[in-house]
């Protein structure tokens, strides 16, 4: 069965950010903000360290080609208040009923601990079972990073694998979640969770 195309990124919003699609001009700040050790070192293997001088122009360009095709959201996460630049980055892509892993996901060290990538990850969470009407989603981290566990946690995941992962950081336990939509609203105040029901089966109705 091939994997369903991406619509076109939406903007998406959440009481204290903007989640907008990415774009060429964001080089720069990304070019500042990502090559941190705390943010790489559980990324994929396959992110280029010591990061180069034109990584992050290499890296938009091959995500807007993706974005293009329709493999993937790629999001910029933006303050409503502070700096008026991205200050991460979260993405989403379909099932492709192998890889096991539908989300990724970095935050710029000064602004962590404050719930703003819970804040994002359920919005694109909310995105895909809501608007995109999927009926699950396939997550991963790395067994020590205990933030990106967390908010797996948080949203209700189950733990159904562990297996070796290949990172910046060297090669370590890799943690395999299923986040199913009657788990994700199960977790949900009741009144929240049926107001969001509705908003899905309004955008799943055909116009």
């Amino acid at each position: 069965m091939p994997t369903p195309k991406m619509p076109a990124t939406p903007v998406l919003h959440t009481p204290r950010l903007v989640l907008r699609p990415l774009r060429t001009k964001d080089a720069p700040v990304i070019q500042r903000r990502f090559p941190k050790w705390d943010i790489v070192r559980w990324l994929s293997a396959d992110v280029p360290w010591p990061y180069p001088a034109d990584g992050a122009a290499h890296h938009i360009e091959d995500r807007l080609a993706e974005m293009a095709r329709g493999e993937k959201s790629d999001w910029a996460i933006v303050p409503k208040r502070g700096p008026a630049d991205l200050i991460g980055r979260i993405d989403l892509w379909p099932d492709d009923g192998t890889s096991r892993d539908q989300r990724g996901f970095w935050l710029d060290p000064e602004f962590q601990r404050q719930g703003l990538m819970m804040e994002a990850a359920e919005r694109v969470t909310e995105y895909a079972f809501m608007e995109l009407g999927w009926p699950h989603l396939w997550l991963t981290n790395a067994q020590e990073n205990h933030a990106s566990r967390r908010i797996k946690e948080k949203q209700g995941a189950r733990l159904v694998d562990i297996k070796i992962g290949h990172y910046v950081g060297g090669q370590s336990s890799q943690m395999v979640w299923l986040l199913t939509r009657e788990d994700w609203l199960a977790r949900r105040p009741w009144a929240n969770a049926s107001s969001i029901a509705d908003r899905g089966a309004r955008a799943a109705r055909p116009m």
